[in-house]
């Protein structure tokens, strides 16, 4: 049989959540405000599918450059570009490095 290609395949232990986080995320997860010009993590809640960013920028750390609707759009560094995700606050936490 052919493999999968689809947008997600490849992502089992990414999308597996520990048995004790699984359901709804917290309500605070959706109402957080990040600023323009922020840095954010992108963390792929997988119990949210809406503007689920692809899995190769899980774990990236991106700069929020807009908001577009509910959504952010963040700067993400791949290779030698920039891309720009759109992506929902629940995908996002804030980071609080250097």
């Amino acid at each position: 049989m052919k493999p999968s290609k689809g947008y997600c395949a490849g992502t089992r232990s990414l999308m597996k959540k520990a048995p004790r986080a699984k359901g709804k995320p917290k309500l605070t997860k959706f109402l957080t405000e990040h600023a323009v010009g922020s840095s954010v993590i992108i963390k792929i809640d997988s119990s949210q599918q809406k503007a689920l960013p692809h899995r190769r920028y899980h774990g990236k750390i991106g700069e929020v450059v807009e908001k577009r609707g509910r959504g952010y759009v963040v700067r993400v560094a791949q290779g030698n570009a920039y891309r720009e995700v759109i992506v929902r606050p629940e995908h996002l936490e804030p980071y609080k490095g250097n």
